[in-house]
């Protein structure tokens, strides 16, 4: 049996503790929903015609306006037939064009009475898909999991309820960026690691390797972000965000936040990987001294950090292959590519990320060598020598 009958009805409390937690947090509100101006709705719509006699084309880019009548099938107006415009700027990553038979994301600005003023086709609808998505993902988790698989589902949803309903609302805030992020990402690593390695001594010990591989990154990018000179408006949107009546933001410690934030999944995964490898070796072999435990945890951490590392860094490039090609393409040296300040901020997390990386390994193993061992070097060779006799 896997687990113990007590340790399975503690991992159930545990789990339906967080489940619950999980659900009171989303149902929460975030205290920044009733920023926009005037009642409005959200609903599908399904598009019956388009006219697109005010759109022009420029080159690649369309400009102008598209007017589109749109047959709602969601909300307390469903079934009326609107007309909306869809506004063109004239930048591919922010335009759409709808076709007939389209399902589009409705905006309707409603006056006091609800009568409809105004519609507004703002995206295409997209939820019903990501839904399926995420629907097939935690089907092939549990299928292929099982509880443990289960818990893992319960720890990834966890984690993006926290982040949505408990971060970025402190940051918008005011709240120190680094304080919180590293309060929330200690939060996080816990509830994940206890959920899926359980409340033992595999789960403690992979815990403290990855809190003090996160803490080695987070120390890294304070002192990494003043030397490169880097600052915050880096991220996308961060120019946006101040505009939006967010001036008083420092916009350079959330990046700093956000370096050791986005390394802290992939410290997580060797933390566990380590700390399994020792608990498996020491539940077999309960003879082993703290020593070869703790040589037996490196040497799994080596061969793991190897393509770990490597993870971040295919990450990090495939965010920005296009600026990469972009790059080539235009035949700019390297050494102008590595001096710029976006390029600097992502080799800054990269090469973080990566020292954070390396640091949890032996963190790791060195805290399983000290919760695993139970006898000590003189006890060992004494129980051999008596093997022997």
């Amino acid at each position: 049996m896997l687990f113990p009958k007590a340790d399975r009805k503690r991992d159930m409390c545990l789990a339906l503790a967080f489940l619950t937690l999980t659900t009171v947090m989303l149902l929460l509100p975030s205290g920044f929903e009733g920023r926009q101006q005037g009642p409005s709705e959200r609903c599908r719509g399904e598009v019956l015609t388009v006219d697109n006699s005010h759109m022009q084309q420029f080159g690649i880019v369309k400009a102008g306006f598209q007017t589109v009548d749109l047959r709602l099938l969601g909300g307390p107006h469903v079934g009326a037939i609107v007309e909306a415009h869809n506004e063109l700027l004239g930048k591919m990553d922010m335009d759409k064009v709808f076709q007939v038979g389209d399902t589009a994301l409705v905006v309707l600005s409603l006056s006091e009475d609800g009568a409809i003023v105004r519609a507004v086709a703002q995206d295409h609808y997209r939820l019903d898909t990501e839904l399926l998505l995420l629907g097939l993902f935690a089907l092939l988790l549990v299928a292929f999991g099982g509880w443990t698989g289960l818990k893992a589902l319960l720890s990834f949803l966890f984690a993006a309820v926290s982040i949505w309903k408990l971060l970025i609302p402190a940051l918008l805030l005011g709240h120190d960026p680094v304080l919180v992020s590293l309060g929330l990402t200690t939060l996080l690593t816990a509830v994940i690691i206890f959920l899926v390695a359980g409340i033992t001594r595999m789960g403690l010990a992979a815990f403290l390797g990855a809190f003090l591989g996160i803490a080695t990154s987070c120390v890294l990018a304070f002192l990494f972000t003043a030397k490169l000179k880097v600052h915050g408006a880096v991220m996308p949107f961060s120019e946006t965000l101040l505009y939006s009546g967010f001036g008083h933001l420092n916009l350079t410690r959330i990046y700093i936040a956000a370096v050791f934030l986005a390394a802290s999944g992939a410290v997580m995964d060797l933390a566990i990987d380590v700390a399994a490898s020792q608990n498996e070796l020491a539940r077999r072999r309960p003879n082993l001294t703290r020593r070869e435990i703790f040589a037996s945890g490196l040497t799994v951490g080596r061969a793991v950090v190897g393509t770990m590392t490597t993870t971040l860094l295919f990450a990090y490039s495939g965010g920005y292959i296009t600026l990469l090609m972009a790059f080539m393409a235009q035949g700019i040296p390297l050494e102008n590519i590595f001096n710029l300040v976006f390029v600097s901020a992502e080799v800054l997390k990269t090469l973080v990320g990566s020292f954070g990386l390396v640091a949890v390994a032996p963190f790791t193993a060195l805290a399983g060598a000290l919760l695993h061992a139970r006898q000590t070097p003189h006890l060992r060779s004494v129980e051999v020598v008596s093997h022997n006799i």
